[in-house]
């Protein structure tokens, strides 16, 4: 019988050939931050259901081993219970690809990482069969003692995980994702229309913060809500603290955003905290891609300054593809945050909860709290610089002239190519990263620069001598980019990505030269969660 298992365990069955016992160096088996139990064997293979016993991912109850389970086909059920392989297998060769490209490539995008196969196993649980709107204690539904039981203990593992006291704070972790948990604090509070400031998106800023162009409400957040943004100092690369505080003055907005999704420095929540008082707003962190910095103490607290934290929980924090809002449980500017902002996930914006998703995260938040977790986090900022100082090293222009966090932002201008040509020819060489804004830019499907994340690659087990080398391959394929961009056809971006996908491109053997050097490394380093 097979079991009715998640995706860590379904994902073992059939491995293909480059995963099926493969081999790295002693020294490259620790992956990074991850407690040394969940160090990964990529030849595991699922388990059948008769031997999983009180297992979280089959689902099958803690009985007595006398106790007989029937199987489909026992009682006349038509319902088949296969496993992927054997189900689907077009969904499964699919998964089995994308193994292989996350393996074999350089995964530099700052907002993604690796979770654990613990969370995978989680996620990929009975908990995904349950219906539970409301909170716990509170469910519209019945036989949700176990549902409580799970999203109590997130909820407080998530205020142990950032130090927080629960009689000061409190925490909603049903969020789907981080643009969800930011919209429901507008809807939370604000009214429609009510004035909102956040940090532009091309100079470093989030959708979901209000981003709009004059001639389109881009963001949901800005037509519902009226946005101005601040932006960046462009001589110095950080944020126009004074012009922030003038622009407040006159505005007059009732909610002030600190976050980004692509700013290397650390935000000074003091000064932010200052603005908001004098203006009268709610003062909002969304700490999505530090979350997992914060938790570890190796960057500034938001939580000393702020009113209302949001969070994504798949990027540096490591866990499941979900979301959560922290908020004072005093009140603030009148406002009770904790049944608003409630209300505002249930019924406001959502029906039921993802317990898997729940679940998941409560695996990640325990793991939060070790040593080895704060280990992983110091080794990202600390890889994030000596990427930084390399590419200085080879000319290269930094958005503020470096990095506190865990990314960097490149300004390409200067080479005369922009970030969507490189972006291309780094994905054709197994470099996965993206092309991005950089203050200054016009368009946002050509922009100037490409950002550079080093949380994911950190989890596999690079340290500053692994990035020092990516920051050099990244060169490499700038330079292929600059002399492709120079043999194109024509000017534009869609010239140029014909051109180069070409079998004439007359460069390819210079990309495949630089693919074959990338995937040697990344080859040598593990996978978590498969």
């Amino acid at each position: 019988m097979q079991a009715c298992s998640g995706a860590a365990v379904m994902g073992s069955v059939q491995q293909p050939t480059w995963l099926r016992g493969a081999a790295f160096p002693n020294r490259r088996l620790s992956i990074s931050g991850f407690p040394h139990q969940v160090n990964l064997n990529f030849a595991k293979t699922a388990r059948s259901y008769s031997n999983i016993q009180g297992s979280l991912v089959a689902g099958r109850p803690s009985s007595p081993a006398s106790v007989h389970v029937p199987e489909f086909g026992d009682i006349g059920s038509s319902f088949v219970d296969n496993g992927l392989s054997e189900a689907d297998p077009e969904v499964r060769a699919i998964i089995d690809k994308e193994k292989e490209r996350q393996f074999k490539s350089l995964e530099l995008i700052a907002s993604e990482n690796f979770t654990s196969r613990a969370v995978m196993e989680a996620v990929g649980s009975c908990l995904t069969n349950k219906y539970s709107e409301g909170l716990p204690g509170k469910r519209y539904y019945g036989g949700n003692e176990h549902i409580d039981e799970l999203e109590t203990l997130c909820q407080k593992r998530a205020l142990d995980a950032f130090h927080l006291d629960g009689k000061k704070w409190g925490v909603n972790v049903q969020p789907l994702s981080g643009s969800p948990a930011n919209f429901e604090v507008y809807t939370a509070v604000l009214n429609p229309h009510d004035r909102i400031m956040g940090l532009d998106l091309p100079h470093g800023g989030h959708l979901s913060h209000g981003f709009m162009t004059p001639k389109r409400r881009v963001s949901g957040t800005s037509i519902y809500f009226e946005s101005m943004p601040y932006r960046l100092d462009e001589s110095t690369g950080l944020v126009d603290y004074d012009m922030l505080e003038k622009t407040a003055t006159l505005f007059r907005p009732k909610l002030i955003i600190v976050g980004a999704s692509a700013y290397p420095r650390d935000f000074d929540y003091p000064r932010m905290r200052k603005i908001a008082d004098a203006a009268g707003a709610f003062l909002m962190m969304d700490m999505a891609h530090i979350s997992g910095l914060v938790a570890a103490s190796v960057v500034a607290n938001p939580f000393d300054y702020c009113d209302i934290v949001t969070t994504t929980t798949h990027k540096s924090l490591r866990g499941p593809r979900g979301g959560m809002i922290f908020f004072k449980k005093d009140p603030v500017l009148g406002v009770d945050l904790e049944t608003a902002i409630n209300n505002a996930v249930f019924p406001g914006l959502q029906g039921g909860p993802h317990n898997h998703t729940i679940g998941g995260l409560a695996v990640c938040l325990k793991h939060a709290q070790s040593a080895e977790f704060k280990a992983y986090q110091n080794q990202v900022v600390s890889n994030c610089r000596a990427l930084a100082s390399r590419l200085v090293e080879l000319e290269y222009t930094l958005v503020s002239g470096g990095s506190d966090n865990h990314l960097v932002l490149v300004d390409l201008r200067p080479f005369g190519i922009d970030g969507a040509r490189v972006e291309k020819i780094l994905d054709m060489a197994s470099i996965t990263l993206n092309k991005n804004s950089v203050p200054g830019d016009k368009s946002a499907l050509m922009p100037g620069g490409i950002r550079i994340g080093t949380p994911a690659m950190t989890t596999r087990g690079f340290t500053e001598k692994d990035f020092i080398a990516t920051a050099d391959y990244i060169h490499e394929g700038v330079r292929i980019a600059i002399d492709a961009k120079s043999k194109a056809p024509g000017s534009k971006l869609q010239e140029f990505l014909k051109h180069v996908a070409t079998p004439e491109f007359p460069l390819i053997d210079r990309v495949s030269d630089l693919r074959t050097k990338v995937e040697a490394l990344t080859t040598q380093f593990p996978m978590p969660g498969v």
